[in-house]
């Protein structure tokens, strides 16, 4: 049985789903954001499927954005799976959030981003008011099923967030995906520090689509997502998702033509109205077109003497 729970949240995307799942045990798949409203509705959404928080044993995170997981508190009896890249945000590690800084800081100059928007390192942090804040009981990895729940395994499905995991069940070919693929909008391939500061910053775009082209090879019918309505036609909807991933990637191509240009230049020109406003969603995007034409060859990095990246076409 899965039974679906819609959160109010705080943010620009709205309301936000948690599942009850019933099989052997009784778990909840994420948890909202930490707000009064957000635990009032879960209350509310549990006490409607016949339950109590008590009754809770087991909650899974799909990832640790904090729509996703913030009131895990609620629920002290149970215990709580997912990535281990989670733990860095739930355990609000000091020496991971002066890291995240650094690389955050890193990364704007890079991209060619003006002093003047480098107070934007301090908003990249997720607001950490919202989350849970306990650690993780048991890490969850590719492959991995879902104790209490015969037929339920885990995908790594990396993109959105570097902790971002779904849920498979291959018999009934349902999946609960979390943010991973969502009806109405194409999901943001965000900039996020690496598990492991050495491995440089993960190229997101590149792994949401490798994430999207994994789904595509499962014969998977129906999605339980993170926001919206369940999402059906999903193979039709993915390959969608990456034609207009590739044309939004030849608009940026068609731009470094002219003359190179920096993340920066390319964001002003992508979104003239809202950069300012929403610096870390506009830069993060772009990053994404531009690490797909390298990927493709089809443009060429370069690097002047103050460490900023400049793109052209290969």
């Amino acid at each position: 049985m899965i039974h679906k729970l819609i959160l109010p949240t705080p943010f620009a995307v709205g309301d936000v789903n948690a599942y009850l799942l019933k099989g052997d045990s009784l778990s909840l798949i994420d948890a909202g954001p930490k707000t009064p409203e957000a635990y009032e509705a879960l209350e509310r959404g549990i006490k409607e499927a016949g339950y109590s928080f008590s009754d809770i044993e087991q909650v899974f995170l799909t990832h640790h954005h904090p729509d996703h997981a913030g009131w895990i508190d609620a629920f002290p009896q149970a215990k709580v799976y997912g990535h281990v890249y989670n733990d860095l945000w739930l355990t609000r590690n000091p020496a991971f959030f002066a890291y995240h800084d650094e690389f955050y800081l890193e990364r704007l100059i890079e991209e060619g981003v003006p002093e003047k928007y480098h107070s934007w390192v301090e908003k990249m942090k997720r607001p950490v008011s919202f989350l849970g804040n306990r650690p993780l009981d048991v890490t969850l990895e590719e492959g991995d099923l879902l104790p209490g729940h015969p037929g339920w395994s885990v995908i790594e499905t990396l993109g959105h967030a570097q902790s971002h995991v779904s849920f498979w069940h291959a018999e009934n070919r349902e999946m609960i995906g979390g943010d991973h693929i969502l009806e109405k909008i194409s999901s943001n391939p965000l900039i996020e520090p690496p598990l492991d500061p050495s491995a440089g910053r993960p190229q997101a775009m590149l792994q949401y689509n490798e994430s999207l082209k994994k789904v595509l090879t499962m014969p998977v019918e129906k999605i339980y997502s993170g926001h919206g309505n369940e999402v059906y036609n999903v193979h039709e909807l993915i390959v969608h998702r990456l034609e207009r991933q590739h044309d939004r990637a030849m608009k940026v191509h068609a731009m470094i033509g002219q003359q190179p240009l920096t993340i920066f230049e390319i964001t002003q020109k992508l979104f003239p109205s809202v950069y300012e406003k929403e610096l870390g969603l506009t830069l993060s995007e772009t990053i994404g077109q531009v690490d797909y034409l390298l990927a493709e060859g089809l443009a060429i990095e370069s690097r002047d003497q103050n460490g900023v990246f400049s793109y052209a076409q290969a």
